[in-house]
């Protein structure tokens, strides 16, 4: 994508942003169809097939991010349509509200879900993290290892299966999401933070966040402090 394309499509998303949803100590946050609408949008919290067994969205959830993220899931997006393939998220932002039924539901398991009270909690309830997975041209779903909210290994970013579509689709999706500017979870395929994530947080949230992890009380974060859970 070239400078001049990317400067323009900045300037379409800051325009979104002024009239956006404001949340959570007025967070900056961007519908994503607005942005892109060839991206599909299927939030799983807002029917029942997650975790938690129910919705915990309500009906009409947009799906939003900041708008830096809405600019990167736009290359991403552009890559991938070169391959006819295409985006679907699966979430976006999440209210803290939301976060906390999920830990509940997942039985305080941090291994796979961020406590919501510990470091800066989720990088969802900050807008700078996506779950996302493929479509193909007709924006059918594609083999992926499996599905959302899938807790066991089969769910790790490096996928050890057999079957060469299925790690075709996810390294292709990686590969877009990583050009545009993602970092994977690596205990979830579909999960993406923006890099640089520190700087879209308050300075004390930061602090924290770092803090939670160097003191082993979450596992929000790995060594190199660019990956979080959901």
């Amino acid at each position: 994508m070239s400078p001049t394309v990317r400067c323009f499509i900045l300037l379409a998303v800051l325009v979104v942003a002024g009239n956006c949803v404001r949340a959570q100590s007025a967070i900056p946050l961007v519908d994503i169809k607005s942005v892109d609408p060839t991206i599909v949008i299927e939030l799983r919290y807002a029917g029942t097939n997650n975790l938690a067994g129910r919705a915990l969205y309500p009906p009409g959830t947009p799906a939003l991010v900041r708008p830096e993220v809405a600019l990167r899931l736009v290359a991403a997006q552009a890559f991938l349509r070169r391959f006819n393939y295409g985006l679907k998220i699966w979430d976006a932002y999440r209210p803290k509200s939301v976060q906390m039924q999920l830990w509940q539901a997942a039985h305080k398991n941090h291994d796979y879900v961020a406590d919501p009270q510990a470091g800066a909690g989720s990088l969802h309830s900050w807008g700078v993290a996506v779950d996302a997975t493929l479509t193909d041209t007709w924006h059918r779903p594609v083999l992926m290892p499996t599905d959302f909210d899938n807790f066991t290994p089969a769910a790790m970013w490096d996928y050890r299966g057999a079957d060469l579509a299925i790690g075709w689709h996810l390294h292709l999706l990686q590969i877009a999401m990583r050009d545009a500017g993602f970092y994977e979870q690596p205990t979830e395929w579909w999960h993406f933070v923006i890099a640089n994530w520190q700087k879209y947080l308050p300075r004390e949230e930061a602090k924290r966040a770092t803090q939670a992890r160097e003191s082993g009380r979450s596992a929000n974060y790995d060594q190199a402090t660019i990956f979080s859970n959901d």
